[in-house]
């Protein structure tokens, strides 16, 4: 039987606890101390009996200093080696525990797995019989710190390892009591460095600011961002919205606090609302018998990103623009007004004054939404920064790939600048991928850009097709000449560009007005 005592941290009180239990000839196999201010002993007597208890418990509640006396089902460290045990067991890759003699102490059921053990065979088991070349009690003796993504074999399997000492407040190598070891297998690592990189820049610093317009839309969020008001950022499909949204969050006073997004575009009605206001104990069939958070619960004292807000339901914009007014709110199928401290910003691809001229979009929730406002360019109109975004691209795609950082030809980088990115910096990067994975000889060029035609705007744009033939190839004659002469401003340079005499380019000159003819 585990009792626990609680009592008053006074010398002695144990001794006294002790003095009952030897008269009544119960053996004590162990005690701790716990509680918050290590007010509270614990103690394992396996022989207690329930009769017994019931005769100690007067007396061990009138020595002085002792509250109470309760049955517990387990000592607090028990319950810690148990939660430990299941938190390890729940990772997918193997951790194990080593002392400074190279046995190891205790692993997870990843890391038994691998060995091709059972988890209660491993404590006393030497690392070396497994790892190849690897001395890991010299190696936390050298370094005395923790070492990432060092390469081990084990059972012929190459591993990343993370190394994490186990020592006390001491820095003498005699205070080393082990280390730590948490094993990656390496042919899978990629994925994951690739996602950590991703996220290792942070804030207005992961937004790539080579375009002179794009840095201008980032001194603007810059001074919109430690605003406490809703935020709406425009911008086509793979701008960065979402990007600038969490610059925006991590920028202002609620930085530390969450931050949680919901792509409104494509989800049901009904989802949708769930998703975002939660639901109540037995809404509907099918429900948790205990309920829901919604998105907007979890993200108290933080900031919620909306994307796709243009196609947001009838129901679902009713509902949004009431928690804009007085931040309250209804979980779906109940009665109960939940009131949260929330920031939302909201993007789209759509124009939402024209949605709401054509009455698809509630104009009271579009000025309750457009307090602030952050307009986010297409790729095409940020080319005088292609070059270093390309590049930047480059990097983390050769880095990814694990392979030697290619250069990017002169008629590589032409092709890029000219096309019209419907994709915009999303499919930029994607494409870049693309290349650097299929380049050979350490240089990009022109065929390893592959680019979709999709979506490409028209030959002639919205040059006029009216009139006859005569008249259609007249204006774009003219069109053409009066584009190139800036350039090729004599009769000669410009036959020589469009492969004609220059005699015939300045007869074209003269019967169209353009430029000044030379013979």
């Amino acid at each position: 039987m585990r009792i626990k005592i609680l009592c008053q941290n006074r010398v002695g009180i144990l001794r006294d606890m002790l003095n009952l239990l030897v008269d009544y000839g119960i053996n004590v196999a162990r005690g701790e101390v716990g509680g918050e201010q290590g007010n509270a002993i614990y103690l394992h007597c396996p022989n207690l009996m329930n009769l017994q208890l019931q005769a100690l418990r007067p007396k061990i509640e009138a020595l002085p200093g002792v509250f109470e006396l309760r049955k517990v089902s387990l000592m607090p460290s028990e319950r810690h080696s148990l939660e430990l045990n299941a938190l390890l067991g729940a990772l997918e890759f193997p951790v194990l525990s080593i002392d400074m003699s190279g046995a190891i102490v205790a692993a997870n059921r990843a890391a038994a797995q691998l060995l091709g053990v059972r988890v209660d065979e491993v404590p006393g088991m030497s690392l070396s019989r497994y790892a190849e070349d690897f001395d890991l009690p010299e190696l936390v003796r050298a370094n005395k710190a923790r070492i990432n993504g060092l390469r081990v074999k084990i059972k012929g399997d190459v591993f990343l390892a993370d190394i994490a000492p186990l020592q006390s407040e001491h820095d003498d190598s005699e205070a080393l009591a082990g280390a730590v070891l948490t094993l990656h297998r390496a042919d899978r690592v990629g994925e994951r460095i690739y996602q950590v990189r991703k996220q290792e820049l942070r804030g207005f610093d992961s937004i790539f600011q080579s375009s002179k317009v794009m840095a201008a839309v980032v001194r603007e969020a810059r001074r919109m961002a430690p605003l406490d008001a809703p935020l709406l950022i425009e911008g086509e499909t793979g701008t960065g919205k979402e990007l600038l949204a969490r610059a925006c969050h991590l920028s202002s006073p609620r930085g530390q606090s969450p931050f949680m997004a919901l792509n409104c575009a494509g989800l049901p009605e009904s989802m949708a609302e769930t998703e975002l206001f939660g639901y109540g104990p037995g809404a509907f069939e099918g429900a948790r018998p205990e309920g829901k958070l919604g998105l907007l619960e979890l993200t108290a004292g933080g900031t919620l990103f909306l994307d796709g807000v243009g196609e947001m339901s009838p129901r679902l914009q009713a509902k949004l623009l009431r928690f804009l007014q007085d931040g309250g709110f209804r979980r779906v199928g109940s009665d109960e007004e939940v009131y949260l401290d929330v920031r939302v910003i909201c993007a789209t691809q759509l124009d939402l004054s024209e949605l709401c001229a054509s009455g698809q979009f509630r104009q009271d929730l579009y000025h309750r939404l457009n307090v602030l406002s952050l307009h986010i360019p297409p790729l095409r109109d940020c080319l005088d920064g292609l070059q270093p975004l390309a590049l930047h691209f480059i990097d983390q795609a050769s880095r990814q790939i694990g392979c030697p950082l290619p250069t990017l030809s002169p008629q590589a980088l032409e092709r890029l600048a000219g096309y019209h990115w419907p994709g915009n910096v999303r499919q930029l990067e994607n494409t870049l991928f693309q290349a650097v994975s299929l380049c050979e000889g350490g240089t990009i060029k022109p065929e390893h850009i592959r680019l979709p035609g999709y979506g490409a705007a028209q030959p002639l744009g919205d040059f006029s097709l009216e009139g006859d033939l005569a008249s259609i190839v007249g204006r774009f004659e003219k069109a053409v000449l009066e584009g190139l002469y800036k350039q090729f401003p004599s009769s000669r340079q410009l036959g020589k560009r469009l492969g004609v005499s220059h005699t015939t380019i300045a007869n074209k000159l003269r019967e169209h007005g353009v430029g000044k003819s030379e013979a």
